[in-house]
């Protein structure tokens, strides 16, 4: 059965808040943001303040799917460290209010770049953009966990044993096709796993340019959005995912930097990105980088997979572009494979 994702009950939302949100005052105007795949987001408007809603989809999910209240904590959490992120006022567990739970936060004002190509910007600008970015990620790694409160955010034990682990059971409870590159990843990201370096940090699971708002005309990170892969596990995670993105074509859909004249538009390479965070760090360099980005790959492909089912269910936040997006699944399993035979 098809589920509304498109809409809002604004009404019951307005009254909960009237309730629940100091300050609050209608009227409230509101908008849904047509980014955000796996929750569905909408900007509410009102005459003093701007906000945000972020809410779990409703329908049937996978397990530990959409975590919207683990977003809320980790933000929360983070609030006078560091990291900019936006300000959290409340979370709603209750899903007689809308049908799912949903947290509100800040508007955030700013801009937002759809791909590292940016667009309209001098290759200065750009590289300020890429190095605040690297800025912030090395930053994300150096959070004290035990210092705000979120030591037991994620297992302990190694990383990458259990997100493949993870991302190998949710790949198989949304398979709509046969992908041989999968099924091969599935076993060889158990078999070649590195040693467990010890690391552990927060990780933000989706790191990338256009999960993050900048200063409207300067080149600071103002806010990093999207937190519901966040854990605690290993940096080199995200990482590989930045590393990932920018191997992607060109685009609205992927996003990335294939073909792009990177020195020309102000864009560092992969080796300078990954020196540049290793120095901030403190870091003499990444062995195995291959595996940790084959890792990115095949739990992308896991992820559109996911949304691909949903989009085929009726239960997408926008079922067009789920469909869309599920063309690349093979095309992450060849890039991940690729990557761990290079190593």
């Amino acid at each position: 059965m098809s589920v509304d994702t498109q809409t809002l009950n604004e009404a019951a939302v307005s009254h909960y808040l009237k309730k629940h949100l100091d300050g609050f005052e209608g009227p409230m105007d509101v908008t849904k943001f047509q980014t955000g795949q796996s929750n569905p987001t909408f900007m509410l408007k009102t005459p003093s303040h701007n906000y945000v809603l972020r809410r779990k989809p409703p329908g049937v999910l996978l397990k530990s799917a959409h975590a919207v209240d683990r977003e809320f904590r980790v933000q929360k959490a983070l609030a006078g460290t560091d990291m900019p992120v936006s300000k959290m006022h409340l979370l709603c567990e209750d899903d007689s209010i809308i049908g799912s739970m949903f947290y509100i936060m800040d508007h955030v004002p700013g801009r937002n770049f759809n791909e590292p190509s940016m667009e309209g910007l001098t290759p200065v600008h750009r590289t300020g953009v890429i190095d605040d970015m690297n800025r912030v990620l090395a930053a994300l790694h150096e959070v004290d966990i035990t210092a705000i409160g979120l030591s037991d955010y994620g297992p302990e034990g190694n990383y990458f044993e259990r997100q493949v682990g993870r991302w190998s059971k949710q790949y198989r409870a949304s398979v709509t096709q046969k992908i041989p590159e999968m099924d091969e990843l599935m076993i060889r990201l158990v078999e070649e796993r590195p040693k467990d370096d010890g690391q552990r940090t927060l990780v933000h699971g989706d790191y990338r340019l256009d999960n993050m708002i900048f200063d409207a005309t300067d080149t600071q990170v103002r806010a990093v959005l999207d937190w519901e892969l966040s854990t605690i596990g290993h940096p080199f995670a995200d990482l590989a995912g930045v590393i990932m993105q920018w191997q992607l074509p060109t685009g609205s859909e992927g996003r990335g930097m294939g073909g792009l004249d990177r020195a020309a538009l102000g864009l560092p390479t992969d080796q300078e990105f990954i020196a540049k965070y290793c120095e901030r760090r403190g870091l003499q360099g990444i062995d195995n980088f291959g595996y940790y980005l084959s890792f990115c790959f095949f739990r992308m492909a896991g992820i559109i997979q996911g949304v691909l089912k949903r989009g085929l269910d009726g239960n997408a936040s926008n079922p067009g572009r789920a469909l869309k997006l599920g063309e690349f699944v093979p095309v992450f399993a060849k890039h991940s494979l690729n990557a761990l035979n290079r190593g």
